[in-house]
């Protein structure tokens, strides 16, 4: 299976749909959370990371939306029980919490829009609208129009597309706060999200494409670690970082080969374009995967508790 991946498929799962000329007047956090939680989250890493190193990491994380729609093909029936409640909101009152879980509560989306549970997706848009102004990125945040569109799956193909434009918008936004590291957070959350509910249907079914798919994370872990530690003078980066360590030797042993797939011709922007894919072969054993689950339920519980 091709490990295929767009800028922002990853983060909001297709229903972030942060837009710079939306309708919020929102600008961000009140003043009186910035007074009680003054944690803007300053990037203080030693190393500051290129666009090419986040768009590196970015274009080879699973979709929530590829992950949620190979769960739908196995015929497992839609689980609410597995998402993070939305009640859990207003006790993420650091920065750091908020950012995380943001982007836990986007791979929620993706899954929830993939089963078309529309009943229930406007509380998990208005989670995603406070933890988006909590960490001053509201503005960017067009909640008229994200409930109008999210509440229509013939408009998934919309919402993926201007969700990719707006995180880049959020990001470049970030980077210039100096707050990249904000964005390693929102990605981090997605993508644990992602796996956790992954594993739970795993559990359920032993589905051999999740399991592939749960395998085939092992390239993104040490990328991801190297991000997180670049801010390890930040405790909370320190014990995160710590706890995908544990999840990084749950893996340890899990061996990825690449084969190099026939190239493709495309046409892009009326030019021809030469894609050179690559097929991974994952071997994993059942040993493996219940450890990996453990540890991805550990770090998981760690993001949202």
């Amino acid at each position: 299976m091709l490990k295929k991946f767009t800028y922002l498929t990853l983060t909001l799962a297709g229903v972030f749909l942060m837009t710079a000329c939306g309708g919020s007047s929102n600008k961000g956090g009140s003043s009186s959370d910035e007074l009680t939680f003054n944690d803007s989250l300053a990037n203080t890493a030693p190393l500051e990371l290129s666009q090419e190193v986040m768009s590196d990491v970015i274009q080879n994380i699973s979709s929530p939306v590829e992950m949620a729609a190979l769960i739908k093909s196995t015929g497992v029936e839609f689980s609410q029980r597995i998402l993070n409640s939305t009640n859990q909101t207003d006790q993420y009152n650091t920065s750091f919490k908020r950012a995380l879980n943001l982007g836990v509560y986007s791979a929620d989306l993706g899954y929830i829009n993939t089963f078309d549970k529309n009943t229930i997706v406007i509380d998990y848009l208005v989670a995603v609208k406070s933890l988006a102004e909590g960490i001053k990125v509201g503005q960017f945040f067009d909640f008229n129009s994200l409930k109008r569109l999210a509440t229509n799956s013939n408009n998934l193909d919309s919402l993926m597309q201007i969700s990719i434009s707006s995180f880049n918008k959020m990001d470049s936004y970030l980077r210039s706060q100096n707050r990249s590291n904000v964005s390693s957070l929102i990605i981090t959350g997605a993508w644990i999200e992602g796996l956790y509910i992954t594993g739970k249907v795993i559990e359920q079914t032993n589905d051999e494409n999740l399991i592939k798919r749960i395998g085939e994370q092992k390239d993104i872990i040490n990328i991801l670690e190297i991000i997180l530690k670049n801010y390890s003078s930040q405790p909370n980066f320190s014990e995160l970082a710590d706890q995908l360590g544990n999840l990084k030797e749950a893996y340890k042993d899990v061996k990825i080969t690449t084969e190099v797939g026939e190239p493709t011709t495309v046409e892009k922007d009326g030019k021809l374009v030469i894609i050179q894919d690559e097929i991974s072969h994952i071997e994993i054993t059942p040993e493996q995967v219940t450890a990996i689950i453990a540890e991805i339920n550990a770090l998981r519980e760690f993001i949202v508790s």
